[in-house]
């Protein structure tokens, strides 16, 4: 394989790596790309993989995103972290709209190292499904928000010391969540605040935040006895706080949801064959 820049980014505890344009426009070769790159032992180390494919004229770039395992999805933070490096590669500007697996996602620069983006509506699946993990029940309501999540509130003394690995790779296939599974959030809330710790599918382990997950756990909140909520400040694993703004129907529906929060460059460099140099 030929050799490929990348930079490495964060985003309120997610880490990624960004590629643009190579390895030859193949889906499959970014794939295998990402499950070496990904590795924190034999890689670079990363959350997942993002392909940025920059197009002249009007055409909107296109980001697609991979987990560590190679599977594609949609990524809330790693779409914040396209649209902060579009820009400063001088491919964007202050707002730009980007294609992506979870259709059109406009972003705006609030700040130096600061994006929001615009996600599509929550779709609420099913509210207080029951299921059994590590010697207790446990309550999940699921959504989706690109991807499917299920949420599960905690008292917020037991957020902290709460084994978050081993359960969540427990529920992410549980039948209750479907034939895909989902990623699972584990949310103790406090008015408009909510602390979150997340397991999600395609990295299969605690991630340090999900911005996806974010916007889950605030249309959750908003679900349960809260019809005025109209911002949730989520703070991460890894310290960081995102900021989920939407507009609430009469029926419960979540839309015009946002997605707001940091994002910083770690370092650029050259790979080929998932060694970086």
């Amino acid at each position: 394989m030929k050799r490929l820049r990348f930079w490495k980014l964060t985003a309120g505890g997610n880490d990624f790596i960004l590629i643009a344009d190579g390895p030859a426009g193949r889906a499959a070769a970014v794939s295998r790309l990402a499950r070496r790159l990904c590795s924190r032992r034999a890689g670079i180390g990363a959350d997942g993989l993002l392909w940025v494919r920059r197009r002249g004229g009007t055409v909107r770039p296109r980001v697609d995103y991979f987990n560590a395992d190679g599977s594609r999805a949609f990524c809330g933070n790693g779409s914040r972290c396209a649209a902060w490096w579009l820009a400063a590669a001088g491919r964007g500007r202050r707002r730009l709209t980007m294609d992506t697996a979870g259709g059109p996602v406009w972003a705006l620069l609030t700040g130096a190292r600061r994006v929001r983006i615009g996600l599509r509506d929550v779709q609420r699946l099913r509210s207080g499904v029951r299921v059994r993990a590590g010697g207790r029940i446990w309550t999940a309501d699921l959504v989706d928000t690109g991807v499917p999540h299920a949420v599960v509130r905690v008292p917020g003394r037991e957020l902290e010391t709460l084994a978050v690995r081993e359960l969540g790779a427990r529920l992410r296939a549980h039948p209750a969540f479907g034939a895909a599974g989902a990623n699972v959030n584990f949310v103790a809330a406090d008015g408009e605040v909510c602390r979150l710790r997340t397991f999600e599918r395609g990295v299969e382990d605690e991630t340090w935040a999900c911005g996806t997950g974010a916007v889950a756990a605030a249309a959750v909140l908003r679900g349960r006895g809260r019809p005025g909520l109209r911002r949730v400040r989520v703070l991460t694993r890894g310290g960081a706080a995102l900021t989920v703004r939407f507009r609430s129907g009469a029926g419960g529906e979540v839309s015009e949801v946002s997605l707001e929060g940091p994002v910083e460059p770690v370092c650029e460099g050259w790979t080929s064959g998932g060694k970086a140099r």
